[in-house]
């Protein structure tokens, strides 16, 4: 049962990202670097933030206080990431062939935050599933059994989200609009906050707000990144 179970959940996380990186990054080399150098970025977004968890000895024991420092410091280096890449969009542009790289300021946006959320899904799920190899996962250490599905869809969520939150987050900078910025924070630190209470096995309470932020920052970032209702219905006419 356990060879399904491994498929099963990381399909479950991993099967969008994966789609979506095939049919909109895979074919452009450019998309790709960007995508492997934003997962770098969060790598050093977390390293900062347990290099702060270790120092600050008395707080060790408030995970909340790990998780809170985990966002800011991730939304840092998203900034850092944004100031970056419309610095560089004139040489991006020059080793190109693809001149939509430049010409829709969202993709860059998009490909950054799917690197983002890639690599956020893989450090909460990869121990998880590599735990499935066992004789038996009827939940972890007497858990839920349901523990691990939940983790797989909590994955997914946070791979779509950081998407959704960089191409949010990189117009709001474009345009000065705080109040994107601010709610790309606070959301961030919400969903991931909630996501404390799967130690009272409240998987409800953390799964169903972080797919309603889900919905809202999907149809948000589809807004800013120019979408219209005449534009969905052509494009679902076109399907």
């Amino acid at each position: 049962m356990t060879l399904p179970e491994i498929f099963g959940c990381g399909f479950i996380a991993f099967g969008t990202p994966l789609a979506m990186f095939v049919f909109t990054i895979a074919n452009d080399s450019i998309r790709i670097i960007i995508l492997i150098a934003a997962a770098f970025f969060w790598l050093v977004a977390l390293l900062a933030s347990a290099l702060l968890w270790f120092a600050l000895v008395p707080l060790r024991d408030y995970l909340w206080f790990g998780v809170t420092f985990s966002v800011l410091f991730q939304e840092g280096f998203r900034y850092i990431i944004y100031r970056i890449l419309r610095r560089t969009e004139q040489g991006l542009q020059a080793v190109s062939d693809n001149p939509g790289i430049i010409e829709n300021k969202h993709i860059l946006a998009y490909v950054s935050g799917l690197g983002f959320g890639i690599i956020s899904g893989m450090f909460a799920l990869v121990n998880l599933l590599a735990d499935l190899s066992g004789p038996g996962t009827m939940g972890l250490k007497g858990g839920s059994e349901v523990f691990l599905i939940t983790s797989a869809i909590q994955a997914l969520a946070m791979i779509l989200l950081h998407t959704f939150w960089s191409v949010i987050f990189f117009n709001a900078f474009d345009i000065n609009n705080y109040f994107h910025i601010a709610y790309v924070i606070s959301t961030h630190l919400f969903v991931s906050l909630i996501t404390l209470l799967n130690a009272q096995l409240m998987y409800a309470a953390t799964l169903l707000p972080t797919y309603i932020i889900l919905l809202a920052s999907a149809v948000l970032a589809f807004k800013v990144a120019g979408g219209s209702k005449i534009s969905l219905v052509r494009f679902v006419k076109c399907q």
